[in-house]
């Protein structure tokens, strides 16, 4: 019983991307509201998180997991993806060398059976930094239109440092999540 509360409470996401791509600093921005200095993640944080603004106390929350993007442990993506309210894929814009390896890990998440239809949440993070790829270019090289066609997805700009795009992210993540389990009562009835 205690477990359902839960489920229906509060929204499953899971945050993955490359290593260095700023998921720690997406998650920690988003639940405390402040920068806070990182060391990479072996293994996970979860957090949980309101998907409002600062201050807020009320709007939906979520359970938000941050898997770790070292090469050795992208295989723990699929088992903390599963039955997923949304995914959210951390992209570093300013490290144009990588896009490609970040490109593959994207759609192999994507692709998975478990992961077919859940929504998704592009951040194309470290829009500060001079470098930065613009978003238009950040989805051409990741192939955002060869994603399923039952997958919804949205880029957002972000820079995980200052906060600047998170809100508007996750907020765009939790009305594709809410329609796609409206369609899904639906189709149940």
């Amino acid at each position: 019983f205690l477990n359902r509360l839960t489920e229906l409470l509060f929204l499953h996401v899971v945050m993955v991307g490359l290593d260095s791509a700023g998921k720690t600093t997406v998650l920690y921005r988003l639940k405390l509201h402040e920068f806070v200095n990182s060391v990479p993640t072996i293994g996970f944080n979860a957090e949980r998180v309101r998907l409002a603004g600062p201050g807020a106390s009320r709007g939906p929350r979520c359970h938000l997991w941050d898997v770790g993007g070292q090469e050795k442990l992208r295989p723990l993506w699929r088992p903390y993806s599963r039955r997923a309210d949304g995914l959210v894929f951390v992209v570093d814009s300013a490290d144009a060398e990588r896009l490609d390896e970040a490109r593959a890990e994207l759609h192999r998440v994507t692709r998975l059976q478990e992961n077919q239809g859940t929504p998704l949440l592009v951040i194309a993070n470290k829009q500060d930094l001079p470098r930065a790829l613009d978003v238009a270019e950040v989805q051409r090289r990741l192939a955002l239109e060869e994603l399923s066609a039952s997958t919804p997805h949205h880029t957002q700009p972000a820079c995980a440092v200052t906060g600047e795009g998170l809100q508007e992210g996750m907020e765009r993540l939790h009305r594709m999540i809410l329609k796609r389990k409206r369609r899904r009562r639906k189709k149940k009835q």
